[in-house]
């Protein structure tokens, strides 16, 4: 599979994943965490789709697009492993879906991230959260969902905060 095949189908893949989790928090109060800014697009489709929605994006800088940067007030920036856990008094609300776009092209170190996140990260959701992921977790207190047609297994992941 070419470079470009490869790429369309992990955006296409995010893409459905967070529609169906988007359609899972539908009349649900809460906040939505970005984990992974990137250049924007995520974050993009995410207040496209959800505008009445404080939405906490986390990086550890910031090189998107500048019409795909959140405000001051919901950019938090630094690594991961140093936000994640003390963000709690920055949210609105607990989160009611989270999406980890947290992988670096290395595998074993986007694993690992995925392992020290799954610590820190329930403490941020509501009961019930919907976590959209490009990393697997091995989370006690998440339970694995099924992913929409047409993404292959070990594409992406979602899981449900118990």
């Amino acid at each position: 599979m070419s470079r470009l095949d490869s790429f369309i189908r992990r955006v296409s893949a995010q893409r459905d994943c967070l529609n169906d989790a988007m359609a899972q928090i539908t009349g649900r109060p809460g906040s939505i965490l970005e984990l992974g800014l990137g250049n924007g697009r995520t974050f993009d489709h995410l207040r496209a789709s959800l505008p009445d929605r404080d939405i906490y994006v986390f990086d550890r800088h910031v090189k998107a697009h500048p019409d795909c940067i959140p405000d001051e007030a919901h950019m938090i920036i630094g690594d991961f492993r140093d936000t994640v856990p003390t963000a709690m008094t920055r949210l609105s609300a607990p989160a009611v879906m989270a999406h980890c776009d947290i992988g670096s092209g290395d595998k074993a170190l986007s694993v690992a991230l995925a392992q020290t996140l799954g610590a820190s990260l329930p403490r941020l959701l509501a009961a019930n959260a919907i976590i959209v992921s490009d990393q697997p977790f091995e989370v006690a207190s998440w339970e694995q969902l099924p992913l929409p047609d047409g993404v292959a297994a070990g594409r992406y992941h979602i899981y449900r905060q118990k």
